[in-house]
């Protein structure tokens, strides 16, 4: 399990279209992954739970991945919401 702390780069934070491009892109990968924010975890591959955290730029998240292609989905994912 890996896990890493940054803070969101994108101008409309991960609201709507982003929310949905993270979560397609998260499903790419076999690993389990979740996105924490304010102490409230929920599953990265799910569009209603990435919603419901409302996620606004500049706001610090946590993302975690367990499974096999923890690694790569973690960079991959990390540079997602770090990308202006």
């Amino acid at each position: 399990m890996v896990e890493r702390s940054l803070k969101v780069e994108l101008e409309s934070g991960l609201q709507a279209r982003p929310a949905a491009q993270f979560v397609q892109e998260a499903n790419r990968y076999s690993s389990h992954l979740f996105l924490e924010k304010g102490g409230k975890k929920i599953n990265a591959k799910s569009i209603m739970g990435l919603m419901s955290l409302a996620i606004a730029s500049g706001e610090e998240i946590t993302l975690i991945a367990d499974g096999p292609d923890e690694e790569v989905a973690l960079n991959h994912l990390c540079s997602f919401v770090s990308t202006k």
